[in-house]
């Protein structure tokens, strides 16, 4: 990539909540972006809005959990954009059960999309990144992945493996590809419609959920050159809720 070409990112669960907010800043920030997801009427119509406000986004239907959808999106970015240099893992889901009434299916599940699904994204996009002559990954945690909380324990724990994979990946892709994870606290998604009122961000000093654009400004400095030195690192978003 010369220093004239614009970078292009790969967005997961962009079609809606964080992941558009996180595409929409990127792109806004001249990054040519595609959106990906399962979501397919939410992301079609959010990268058209987005390309209506003359930003370069575009949608892929991607199931993160699933090792050839990655292949097969990843070739295809390369093959129409040139190359990838940043990945947002960002695809997740939510349930709130506690431990006695957890089923293993479900506890399966979150640890398919929520944590496997970071080690499919960095195994596929990690060779298009070196072609390119290096890249940025970002790996969205969470606030549960630091502390305790009733009914989190399998999301608690998908959550806590994306940081022993960012902390890895980190060590293991220096000095080429740089490695680091978010951890917001509660944000206003849609995602949080699985979570009583409140989450756990009621007692957060700030005492409210975050706005998926307030977490989306560090996504785009991780994202550029200015944060060349960073690596390894995980960023807390979460409005003071893990000082207590």
């Amino acid at each position: 990539m010369s220093q004239q070409d614009p970078q292009v990112a790969l967005v997961t669960g962009g079609a809606r909540g964080q992941g558009a907010a996180h595409a929409a800043a990127l792109a806004a920030n001249g990054v040519r972006v595609v959106v990906a997801g399962v979501r397919d009427q939410d992301g079609i119509r959010t990268a058209r809005e987005l390309r209506g406000s003359g930003l370069a986004v575009r949608y892929l239907h991607l199931d993160v959990t699933d090792a050839a959808a990655w292949s097969e999106v990843v070739a295809d970015i390369e093959a129409k954009e040139g190359g990838l240099d940043v990945l947002v893992n960002n695809a997740g889901i939510i349930r709130v059960r506690s431990l006695a009434d957890l089923d293993v299916d479900e506890w399966d599940l979150l640890q398919r999309v929520n944590a496997t699904s970071v080690l499919l994204g960095m195994k596929a996009a990690v060779p298009a990144m070196t072609r390119r002559g290096g890249g940025s990954i970002i790996n969205i945690a969470s606030t549960a992945a630091h502390r305790g909380a009733e009914g989190y324990g399998a999301y608690a724990a998908s959550k806590a493996a994306v940081l022993a994979l960012t902390r890895a990946a980190a060590l293991e892709l220096a000095p080429t590809i740089r490695v680091n994870s978010i951890s917001p606290g509660g944000v206003n998604t849609p995602m949080n419609d699985d979570e009583p009122a409140g989450g756990t961000s009621s007692g957060a000093p700030l005492g409210r959920r975050a706005s998926p654009e307030e977490i989306s400004p560090l996504v785009v400095f991780l994202a550029s050159a200015a944060a060349s030195y960073v690596t390894g690192a995980d960023y807390l978003v979460d409005g003071g809720l893990t000082l207590r």
